[in-house]
Formats: C-alpha cells, structure tokens, sequence
C-alpha cells in the first residue's frame, strides 16, 4: 500500500465522522509527505456555512499549522473530487498537488467537468490524480444519498 492509499484512507475516516454528523460524507488530509498536517471533513449543516467544505476545513486547519496561507510542498487528499469553491481555493493555497477518490461528474473541477487546478491560466498549478480508492470512497456517498431518500419517503 501506497502513500496516496495510506491518506485516503485516513480522509475517508473523517468521511466516516462526516456521515456520523450527518453531514455529506466527505473527508480531507493534507500531508507533507507521510506526516498528516490537517484534517477535516464537512460542516455545511452543523456550521450553517455553505463553505465548510472537507477541504476548506482542512486547508485552513493546514494554514494555521504551518503559520502561512501558502500551502506550497503540501498534497491534498480528498474522498470526492473537488467542487469549484474548493478548486479554487486549492489553487490560491498553492498546494503541490491534490488526489482525490471518487470522480464527481456533475460539479468535478479537477477532471470530471473542469480541470481548475490544472488550469495555465492561474499563477499557480496543483495537478490532480483521481480515483485513489475510488469504489470505497464512492460506497459512502451512495450510502449518504440512500439514507437521505428513505428519510424523505417517510
């Protein structure tokens, strides 16, 4: 096993936390390297904060661990793939690099309907590597949206 499975599988724990608060399962890690920065998972409903985001919680948790909104040297790993709020802050965190696991075709910026972080546009570029433990990351969110149909037939 891996790096990049050795952190997802610690993004997916705060996922785990995530759906426990019920929230949208999604967790993040930033790393520098093997050493775990941050970490976080959503908060929207519990915040009531439309940008408490898994990354944004862990990326602001990364900034005031290392004293510095610059985020450079530091990978992202995320369970979905970043909406374009987060992409965005991806790139003016200056973080290395993001991996992500499940594919997020209807709002993905970082390959499945934009590639944001990827973009020569930008004063900064983080590529992104998709698909890390993907079927584990995307069983959560299947899990989520199941349980949230059943509550609504009742």
């Amino acid at each position: 096993m891996g790096v990049s499975e050795d952190m997802m599988r610690l993004a997916l724990e705060q996922a785990r936390l995530a759906l426990d608060e019920g929230e949208m399962p999604v967790g993040a890690v930033v790393a520098d390297g093997v050493r775990v920065v941050a970490l976080g998972h959503n908060r929207r409903e519990r915040a009531k904060d439309p940008t408490a985001h898994a990354e944004i919680v862990a990326l602001r948790c990364a900034a005031r661990a290392v004293g510095d909104w610059r985020l450079s040297g530091l990978t992202l790993y995320v369970t979905l793939e970043p909406c374009p709020m987060c992409a965005g802050a991806i790139v003016l965190s200056r973080v290395e690099r993001v991996v992500f696991g499940a594919y997020d075709r209807a709002a993905g910026c970082a390959g499945s309907v934009y590639r944001l972080t990827e973009d020569r546009h930008f004063n900064h570029f983080a590529p992104a590597e998709g698909g890390v433990l993907e079927a584990e990351c995307a069983a959560l969110i299947d899990r989520f949206f199941r349980g949230n149909r059943r509550e609504s037939q009742r």
